[in-house]
């Protein structure tokens, strides 16, 4: 999952930044500093991963883009960036 990805996701699930948190036993600044693109530990990032999973989140990987689907039929593609 790309700190993009986590962002689209959460934004289709209605989600902030504390409710992924919660949900993946991370706090909200770690949620936060991921999308932006810091690193953190590939341990929180699975977490993230699952919670986001868990809710319906599905990650796309095409060439060249990257998305989400969530429950309901909200899909986000862009362009991967390198």
């Amino acid at each position: 999952m790309t700190p993009t990805q986590c962002k689209m996701a959460r934004a289709g699930l209605g989600w902030s930044a504390a409710d992924l948190g919660e949900r993946a036993g991370v706090p909200r600044e770690k949620v936060a500093r991921y999308e932006t693109g810091v690193t953190i530990a590939v341990a929180s990032v699975e977490a993230m991963r699952l919670a986001l999973v868990e809710a319906g989140a599905d990650f796309l990987q095409l060439t060249g883009k990257i998305g989400v689907a969530v429950p309901g039929g909200t899909v986000a593609i862009e362009p991967d960036k390198p």
